[in-house]
């Protein structure tokens, strides 16, 4: 626990400072380095024995994302249909995997041994995160340049707002199991102290940050829906690492793993949040 507080001590500022105060181009290589650890991470889900070989399709179609998709700030402060698409196929997925993580063991059946799938689940969770950072990052950045660093943040809040919730409601009432079978310790009185306390500091967040929603019941649709599938998010990496044997996806961060045990939630709520708050605007 005293390593785990160090490093979330020194981490924090760091990202909040990556945030704020990295330029758009510096901040989109950013993004994109971790998220290829977490691609290399991914790869112990397909085939741990031929890491190399199972990381070169996810590479690729990454790689082809940037090819046609532009990614100066001008084109993704405009956030045109072809970003919208990804981040409604990047939600779309979430609502699929987290059936899969409630139905656990009974959907192992569809998945285990489609190798192709397990691929799939890695693009899906990551690529459409990518981009709804890069998204959420560039918005309005022409006339408002730390607007986007608040959206990022924002959702960040969010979902350590969650987190914490979730855990101490979970410790102090939590008796009902959301699914037993990935994750014992997740509990549906959890999932409501996480909600709650996620929208209480979205309120605040909003106003302190200065984020313009349509009307306070926009934001509070949009906050409650993030949060669930934030929440839900962290049980399908829990489900994988479980069919995996795996406890932890690295060791690259210490006390607390691997980057996807550390961005497992933020990359199914990344998506939603764009993605309705594009949408509502």
């Amino acid at each position: 626990m005293k390593q785990r507080i160090i490093t979330a001590l020194i981490l924090a500022p760091l990202v909040v400072w990556g945030v704020f105060e990295l330029s758009i181009p510096l901040f989109i290589a950013a993004i994109t380095a971790v998220s290829l650890i977490g691609f290399w991470e991914w790869t112990q889900f397909v085939e741990p024995k031929n890491r190399i070989v199972s990381l070169i399709p996810s590479v690729i179609v990454l790689g082809v994302s940037f090819v046609i998709l532009p990614f100066d700030s001008a084109s993704l402060s405009a956030a045109g249909s072809e970003y919208i698409w990804i981040l409604l196929v990047g939600s779309i997925w979430w609502l699929a995997a987290s059936a899969l993580a409630l139905t656990y063991p009974k959907s192992m059946v569809l998945w285990q041994n489609q190798r192709w799938m397990r691929h799939a689940f890695g693009m899906l969770s990551l690529i459409p995160f990518i981009w709804s950072v890069f998204l959420l990052r560039a918005e309005d950045s022409a006339t408002e340049p730390y607007h986007g660093a608040k959206l990022v943040m924002f959702v960040c809040l969010l979902v350590w707002a969650a987190d914490t919730g979730a855990y101490f409601s979970g410790k102090t009432f939590g008796k009902h199991k959301m699914a037993p079978k990935v994750s014992p310790n997740k509990t549906l009185e959890g999932l409501f102290g996480g909600v709650v306390l996620a929208m209480v500091v979205g309120w605040f967040a909003s106003s302190l940050l200065s984020i313009h929603f349509v009307s306070l019941t926009v934001m509070l649709f949009i906050t409650f829906v993030t949060v669930v599938i934030s929440v839900l998010g962290d049980l399908v990496e829990s489900m994988l690492k479980r069919v995996s044997n795996i406890k932890d996806s690295s060791n690259i961060i210490p006390g607390h793993g691997g980057v996807l045990d550390r961005i497992d939630s933020l990359m199914a709520a990344f998506p939603v949040f764009a993605l309705l708050y594009l949408i509502s605007q």
